[in-house]
């Protein structure tokens, strides 16, 4: 087992009791160490001083005037958003209470969705700390960045959207690359590399690049290994175990559950579950299905108890695919929400 997910922050935070993690002052400074915060040359001096002091104490109070002296109203907007979002985490107290406040819908600043998937990709970086398979840790990439699908050759290739735009627009290549697409120069061809068993341990040292694809197809070994996160997962939140598996269709005459992993997974989930037609078009944007069983049935609603939940991943018509794992806790049959 090898180090993964050093970008997360994970190593900057403290794991308490119950196994959540505690922001510590080294996460918030994180923060104001991005390059969207950072001084530059042309920045006033006012902005340099909150920047300083911030950096010097994270937990440090700043007044409304300080930002307002700045000279430049972006960083302005960036520095009240930040602060905002760092009293926000200091009042959860963890991680995983800022995350369930954000899904709850309750009080919790306007952010970028950057921050929530960033609090996603530490939360998880928690959760699989003793993860020794490579291929749950690339299959749990899904939960915290978009991806780019395709299904050329009948495969369901699932590839990093902001890799593959980087790509597409560098050539691989960095900078360099981008100046040589504009100016319309041919770049060397850069394939990413599909992950399998036979280099699988090759992750540990790409973890942070998010360049590997998987094959998605069912009895594929990355479809199992998510399952297995979506396991993880629960249990780390809710506090009970589910087992959940891979199927290639759902044919259920007693269907009473199921969750959409996506917004188009649960537009045709829905569909399906009403007994509407759907297009054949519908049917191909499905590239997963699963099948869950909550151990404990004394804690599912008693129209669900002994029917399993079943599960769908889907692409979009532009063939994205945009998780979001708060379903899986937000949408659960449970007597007691969370």
């Amino acid at each position: 087992m090898g180090e993964f997910w050093i970008n997360s922050g994970w190593h900057l935070l403290r794991s308490n009791a119950a196994g959540d993690l505690e922001v510590t002052p080294e996460f918030l400074r994180a923060y104001f160490m991005r390059p969207e915060v950072m001084p530059e040359e042309t920045s006033c001096a006012a902005e340099i001083a909150v920047h300083q002091s911030i950096v010097d104490d994270p937990l440090r109070a700043v007044d409304d005037r300080e930002i307002s002296a700045i000279a430049d109203q972006d960083v302005q907007h960036n520095y009240q958003v930040l602060l905002a979002f760092r009293e926000f985490l200091l009042e959860a107290g963890t991680l995983e209470a800022a995350y369930l406040r954000i899904i709850r819908g309750g009080t919790a600043p306007n952010m970028p969705m950057l921050f929530v998937d960033q609090l996603v990709h530490a939360i998880l970086r928690q959760i699989l700390a003793e993860a020794s398979d490579p291929m749950q840790l690339r299959a749990a990439e899904i939960f915290f960045r978009e991806q780019s699908v395709s299904t050329d050759d009948g495969r369901i290739m699932l590839a990093d959207e902001e890799t593959v735009e980087l790509f597409a627009q560098t050539g691989g290549l960095g900078g360099l690359g981008q100046l040589l697409t504009q100016s319309a120069t041919p770049t060397r061809r850069i394939e990413l590399d599909v992950l399998h068993d036979g280099n699988a341990a090759d992750y540990w040292q790409r973890s942070d690049r998010f360049d590997t694809v998987v094959d998605f197809r069912f009895t594929q070994p990355p479809l199992d290994a998510f399952a297995r996160v979506i396991e993880a997962w629960i249990a780390h939140f809710l506090k009970i175990t589910v087992r959940v598996q891979p199927v290639q269709r759902i044919d259920d005459e007693r269907w009473r559950w199921h969750i959409g992993l996506d917004a188009e997974a649960t537009r045709v989930l829905n569909k399906l579950y009403e007994g509407a037609s759907i297009e054949l078009d519908d049917q191909a944007q499905i590239i997963a299905l699963f099948v869950m069983q909550i151990e404990d049935q004394t804690a599912v609603i008693e129209s669900v108890r002994g029917r399993p939940v079943y599960l769908g991943l889907a692409r979009s018509a532009a063939g994205k695919l945009r998780m979001k794992p708060q379903n899986l806790l937000v949408n659960m049959p449970l007597e007691k929400a969370i």
